[in-house]
């Protein structure tokens, strides 16, 4: 079975989180899209994340209706803070029936060189690439190594960030998110200090 990981903290998991994965679960030559809930991103403070117990569940609530659509917490039994070339030989090991491959926005694949043994990734997986929005000149050399695959998926701009930052204004932005997971938040007063 080919496998797209999609990583991320989903602190909180949104719609458009899930118009990218279900996107590639369709459109893509993938089977399945495991979207793997990462306890800690060496690039964010620890602080500002929901316990990781939480995040996943946010992101069992808003995949349940989604088959092709899996939430996975593999990161969470790895040391912290951990690296995508660790987890994907932890994944090999523990699922050589599969083939894993990475989803990522054109933002990760302009920083991809600067990530740890980013040549063994690149030669070993394949990396399905989503648009983004960018002021930046373009600068993707990757862009066309035989690994790297382009895919034509909806331009989506919703953060995470802009959803906490407005739960904590009391906007109202139950759009931006799928209803169950509102739900979780607004009943575990998520976000609001």
């Amino acid at each position: 079975m080919k496998i797209g990981l999609y990583f991320g903290t989903y602190n909180p998991i949104h719609v458009g989180h899930l118009i990218i994965a279900n996107h590639m679960a369709e459109f893509a030559d993938l089977d399945q899209i495991w979207m793997v809930v990462t306890p800690h991103n060496p690039l964010k403070k620890k602080a500002t994340l929901l316990d990781d117990h939480h995040r996943l569940q946010m992101v069992f609530l808003a995949t349940e209706d989604f088959p092709k659509i899996k939430p996975s917490d593999i990161e969470f039994k790895l040391p912290q803070p951990n690296y995508t070339v660790h987890t994907l030989i932890h994944l090999h090991e523990k699922y050589p029936q599969h083939e894993f491959s990475l989803i990522m926005g054109e933002d990760n694949l302009k920083t991809l060189h600067k990530w740890k043994n980013f040549e063994v990734i690149l030669d070993n997986h394949d990396i399905y690439v989503y648009p983004r929005i960018s002021t930046e000149a373009e600068n993707l050399e990757l862009k066309s190594h035989p690994k790297v695959h382009i895919i034509d998926a909806p331009i989506v701009e919703i953060s995470s960030t802009f959803i906490r930052n407005n739960i904590k204004k009391g906007k109202n932005i139950q759009p931006l998110l799928p209803s169950k997971v509102w739900e979780y938040i607004d009943h575990n007063n998520f976000y609001k200090k």
